[in-house]
């Protein structure tokens, strides 16, 4: 697998994080990205890493690749649970979320 560049619209570095606590299972986030998100088995969403495994430790992150920027910002505003974080890898600030400024 190749590595994918990856970044927000600024150019910067961005991770996707689920919190599984508020996490209402309903998919969505895996409808519109499933390169990057996953329902396991306990009904929950989960992020994936780049080797495309389900990344179940609290609080994982994964990099949210360019060509699918769109698709993962468009889950944390979609997502019923509004539990979809997306930040800056280099400062932590949420970009997209329910703690976005």
């Amino acid at each position: 697998m190749t590595v994918q560049q990856q970044g927000g619209a600024d150019g910067e570095a961005l991770e996707v994080w689920i919190d599984q606590d508020l996490c209402t299972g309903d998919g969505i986030c895996a409808q519109y990205a499933p390169e990057v998100f996953e329902l396991d088995i306990d009904g929950l969403a989960y992020v994936k890493g780049p080797d495309q495994e389900l990344l179940q430790e609290r609080g994982a992150t994964a990099p949210v690749p360019l060509p699918l920027l769109t698709d993962v910002i468009d889950s944390a505003k979609e997502c019923p649970g509004e539990c979809i974080h997306v930040r800056r890898i280099s400062d932590k600030v949420e970009m997209y979320g329910p703690d976005a400024k």
